[in-house]
């Protein structure tokens, strides 16, 4: 009774939203194939197109709760590679991933990180952060910009040459500028929009080669 009363509350665009994300193959296959998200998809298509996370490698995933870039690249590097994510949100375990809970701009955190990491050389960055958006571009835009510059910044002090950034951006002011300091400090950047991502979505995929 209660669920019946909270979908009287919601709104038509609210009501759609949830008849779309239903409806969606994307969201859909996730459960059938046991991802935690569907976006799951876009990083498998984007490796696909790139073949840049490979058995064995040492690869760092920012921001990765609920998990599901964690669970491919987890799957992709192996029992031989090493895959470290790190979130301020607890993420359930998942085989083949170390898990670190906290900010990693504090230097505890990002210690932490590098820990794990030993003495390889991290292989690939991951950064699927968004921050929660408000629908308002004024106030989401440059919280999604600082959020890149973070993810930027933590390659610049992890990746040789060589390595790759793998992260999302939102399309609209600033994104130029940014996208320029990047080609600055990396060889090569690309832009892909994976199909799993909703045609009407701001987001699109750097790839950064150092």
């Amino acid at each position: 009774m209660a669920t019946r009363i909270e979908n009287k509350k919601l709104s038509k665009s609210s009501k759609a939203w949830m008849k779309e994300h239903i409806d969606d193959y994307y969201v859909q296959q996730a459960q059938k194939d046991g991802f935690r998200a569907r976006a799951a998809y876009k990083l498998l298509e984007i490796n696909d197109k790139t073949k840049l996370i490979k058995k064995g490698m040492t690869v760092v995933d920012l921001g990765s709760a609920p998990g599901s870039w964690s669970q491919v690249a987890g799957r992709l590097v192996g029992e031989k590679g090493v895959l470290i994510a790190s979130d301020i949100l607890p993420m359930d375990a998942l085989e083949n991933v170390t898990f670190i809970q906290g900010d990693f701009r504090e230097t505890e955190v990002f210690d932490a990180i590098m820990t794990e990491v030993g003495e390889r050389a991290v292989d690939v960055v991951l950064s699927d952060m968004a921050p929660n958006t408000s629908g308002n571009s004024g106030v989401d835009q440059p919280r999604m910009m600082y959020l890149c510059e973070l993810a930027i910044d933590f390659a610049n002090n992890t990746l040789p040459k060589g390595g790759a950034l793998i992260m999302k951006v939102f399309q609209g002011e600033g994104e130029q500028e940014l996208r320029t300091e990047l080609q600055k400090q990396f060889s090569k950047v690309r832009s892909i929009k994976p199909a799993a991502s909703r045609p009407r979505s701001k987001e699109i995929f750097w790839v950064a080669i150092k």
